[in-house]
């Protein structure tokens, strides 16, 4: 338990971690990275690049220092990563690593302004942070556990099957290699896949959201390969899309995520989503689709034209057959003519307004940083409540609320 004084002091921090927060994580992963660079086998080293980790890190720690009274504030966002170093197979062991080169980086960015007393503070507050990390992934782990067919770490997995969803998207059909079966998840979770491409020197592992129903004999993910224009292609999804073929290895990870779908209620559902935001809202319809019961579903899709456009014959089946299904594909590249489901243009506030029948209903949420942003806004300008409303990014929650 953290003393009075020791509250106050890191509190008192918070202001200068609030202006130097990104260089002290930036200068933290350096000095870490060289003190160990095994940990880059676990680190999206392209997101250290570009910066976003260092800033997500940054604000993780300026709100721990706001909230170093009551930690318990932060539980959803030490739960969402809890899941993220799940999936990655972060151990109690690699903490005290971390806490060593982030007391450094503090003592190197900020100079004379870092006394020891303020050191002494971070370091009795960072082992307290750590305590509740550890906790909480030490109960995931073990939930884990119980499971049948559940496993921790990485396990070697072989391509069933490769298929092109779209212009950009292609999924894979894993399947164990022991060949043993599958431990269900939740709608809606992901997986961290680890492959070791020719020519790095360390393995590289990303999550992706698995976007099919479960069944015990393999797990369906669905990769947009990352080529923006004027910018390098992502190095994992372009080794997925043009090299990895069926037959092929990689490794998996166990299921994750706490953006999950509420199976145990008859609530209507809306699902929400944007270009490869549709992988995880997949496996939440699916899901739903084969239950037989008559809970409402309407399944709203923006995409940059229909070939761009991932499982949309699947979707038109699945929707198609429920009696309480309602379908709205929104492209903002003119694709063909408009028809009662197709809507060229970009999905806002007027559209959202037509067709949101019900505000009391769940909604979910997976897109872009601007359109979950964007999307968010309009539903509550509806009078739909924040508890309705459960979000993926492919950012994170934590770069939701930096952005705010």
């Amino acid at each position: 338990m953290l003393s009075e004084k020791t509250m106050q002091i890191v509190k008192s921090t918070a202001p200068v971690l609030k202006e130097k927060g990104t260089e002290i994580t930036s200068c933290f992963y350096k000095r870490m990275f060289n003190a160990h660079p095994e940990l880059k086998n676990i680190f999206n080293m392209s997101r250290q690049q570009t910066g976003g980790q260092p800033k997500a890190l940054a604000y993780t720690v300026l709100q721990a220092a706001e909230n170093i009274d009551r930690l318990e504030a932060l539980l959803p966002v030490v739960t969402q990563i809890g899941h993220k170093h799940k999936s990655l197979n972060v151990k109690p062991e690699h903490y005290p690593i971390v806490g060593h080169h982030l007391l450094e980086a503090i003592e190197i960015v900020l100079g004379d302004a870092a006394t020891e007393e303020i050191l002494q503070a971070w370091a009795e507050a960072y082992e307290e942070i750590a305590r509740v990390f550890i906790e909480i992934e030490k109960q995931m782990y073990d939930e884990d556990k119980k499971q049948d067919g559940n496993w921790e770490g990485f396990k070697p997995f072989v391509v069933l099957d490769k298929r092109v969803e779209s212009e950009t998207i292609t999924s894979f059909y894993l399947k164990p290699a022991d060949g043993t079966d599958l431990p269900p998840f939740s709608p809606g979770q992901y997986v961290s896949v680890r492959i070791k491409i020719p020519g790095e020197q360390y393995f590289l592992t990303r999550q992706y959201s698995l976007s099919d129903a479960w069944n015990k004999d393999y797990y369906r993910i669905s990769v947009k390969l990352e080529a923006e224009e004027g910018k390098p292609k992502g190095r994992v999804s372009s080794y997925l899309h043009e090299a990895m073929e069926v037959g092929a290895s990689l490794e998996v990870s166990a299921p994750a995520g706490d953006f999950a779908l509420s199976e145990q209620t008859d609530q209507p559902v809306y699902f929400i989503s944007a270009g490869s935001g549709i992988t995880p809202v997949m496996s939440m319809v699916k899901t739903l689709a084969a239950k037989e019961n008559d809970r409402q579903i309407t399944f709203i899709h923006a995409a940059k034209s229909e070939k761009h456009h991932a499982f949309k014959e699947e979707v038109e089946k699945l929707i198609g057959e429920k009696q309480e299904g309602r379908l709205l594909f929104i492209y903002s590249q003119a694709s063909g003519e408009p028809s009662d489901h197709v809507i060229n243009g970009r999905l806002n506030d007027d559209i959202l307004k037509t067709a949101v029948k019900n505000t009391d209903a769940a909604f979910y949420i997976c897109g872009p940083l601007s359109f979950m942003k964007s999307v968010i806004e309009g539903l509550q300008n509806l009078g739909v409540p924040m508890e309705n409303i459960r979000y993926e990014s492919f950012a994170s929650s934590l770069d939701m609320q930096i952005a705010n």
